[in-house]
């Protein structure tokens, strides 16, 4: 058995203390896995290894939160960042059950909420979004359930109709590459993207010689 001889705030986070045990420092805690314990308090290996484990429950769902704080994850994000802080799986995996639990790990939602956000910001076509998904660690259901109400063609002229400006002094077929080119780097198909062009140009050239669809072929 070891006695607590001493508990101390750590100077540089005070979310976390200084456990010493018979005069010497021992290992650091949580300030909430510590907080039943107080000076004078006797320790033995089992009681000693069972705080350590708490603690590096704590450590993780701690860090698991601030990498949260940025923006939402995907439960594989959340796992790998944890990994990479060398935690154990069962600490991760245990992690995870706790965010779930809380509602903040959920990939349906996060799912929905990404490409809500890539609609938004930076408008992709469904198969770019469905990509994304996957490499975020999605699965197939959740995937297609977020995908499922894009609609391309709309997407597809805001993201033309924003980026016109900028070519607007080119003549029809410059103008045609580049803005096409644009719009497949995010992904929309071909289908999509030769009405759109030519929607785009009759509308921002209405002096100028309007093109059908036909035209692109």
């Amino acid at each position: 058995m070891k006695k607590i001889t001493a508990i101390t705030a750590q100077k540089k986070n005070p979310n976390r203390v200084n456990i010493y045990l018979d005069g010497e420092f021992a290992f650091a805690l949580a300030r909430i896995t510590a907080a039943w314990l107080k000076t004078g308090d006797l320790l033995d290996d089992e009681k000693i290894a069972s705080l350590q484990a708490e603690d590096s429950k704590e450590r993780a769902f701690q860090q698991a939160m601030l990498f949260l704080s940025y923006r939402a994850r995907s439960e594989k994000e959340i796992r790998q960042n944890l990994l990479k802080h060398e935690y154990p799986e069962e600490v991760v995996e245990g992690t995870l059950q706790r965010l779930r639990e809380g509602g903040l790990a959920n990939d349906n939602e996060f799912a929905r909420a990404w490409v809500e956000n890539r609609n938004t910001f930076r408008p992709r076509s469904r198969r770019a979004l469905t990509m994304e998904l996957r490499q975020k660690g999605l699965d197939e259901e959740s995937v297609k359930s977020a995908v499922s109400g894009v609609d391309e063609s709309a997407l597809a002229y805001e993201t033309a109709r924003k980026r016109a400006p900028r070519l607007q002094r080119l003549e029809w077929s410059e103008f045609r590459k580049k803005l096409s080119e644009y719009l497949a780097r995010r992904g929309f198909p071909y289908s999509v993207i030769a009405p759109i062009v030519t929607q785009i140009w009759n509308e921002t050239h209405t002096e100028e010689t309007h093109y059908e669809d036909e035209d692109l072929t």
